[in-house]
């Protein structure tokens, strides 16, 4: 009978559901992002050089603190991204960003271990390193930071009560303005989605 009872209860604890976040709670997120801006980024000088500007992928780092059940506070971090800056196919520039936002989330118990969730943030982003190439090479190139809104959307899959495997999408709202030698040429719409997957520990 005793076999039977501690078997029974074995189950029972492994069949138990993770509980849900808790007020008071947080956690930290390790994985990597991919910043992947729109197509068509804008033009510049007057409309006669087309920009595009393109993907980097970088470490990135979240914390998260829950000030209610199921409801979070996040920051996100990363290493500087350092994007290229293309027109009609070639090099002008290149520049570097960290886009750090911060976001008031939501978090559903669909099941058990999945755990959706939908965010809404806002985004600095500041810019640095601007370096013209190619027919700009020797110009001052300046991209300027730039404020704006954030979404997230995502899921956390709980392999324990400790820790999660989690898969997002973000879009960021950048908009900046550009300077050739001091002097605005433009602007250009970056307004990124931002894909990440990260091992995720609870607190």
């Amino acid at each position: 009978m005793r076999h039977k009872l501690a078997i029974a209860a074995a189950l029972a604890a492994l069949a138990s559901p993770v509980l849900a976040q808790s007020q008071g709670e947080w956690t930290l997120g390790l994985g990597i992002a991919n910043v992947h801006p729109k197509s068509d980024n804008g033009t510049l000088a007057a409309g006669t050089v087309p920009t595009s500007i393109g993907d980097s992928t970088r470490p990135s780092i979240t914390f998260e603190y829950f000030i209610r059940d199921n409801i979070g506070i996040e920051v996100l971090g990363a290493l500087p991204f350092k994007h290229s800056i293309k027109s009609n196919g070639t090099e002008i520039g290149t520049v570097k960003q960290l886009p750090p936002v911060i976001s008031l989330q939501y978090h559903f118990d669909a099941t058990p271990q999945l755990k959706p969730f939908v965010g809404l943030g806002v985004n600095f982003t500041g810019f640095w390193d601007g370096e013209a190439k190619g027919p700009l090479a020797g110009s001052e190139l300046r991209v300027k930071n730039s404020w704006g809104l954030a979404a997230h959307v995502g899921a956390d899959y709980w392999i324990n009560e400790r820790s999660a495997i989690r898969a997002d999408l973000r879009w960021i709202d950048i908009g900046a303005d550009v300077e050739l030698n001091g002097a605005k040429i433009g602007t250009v719409d970056v307004d990124p989605v931002v894909a990440g997957i990260s091992y995720v520990m609870k607190f």
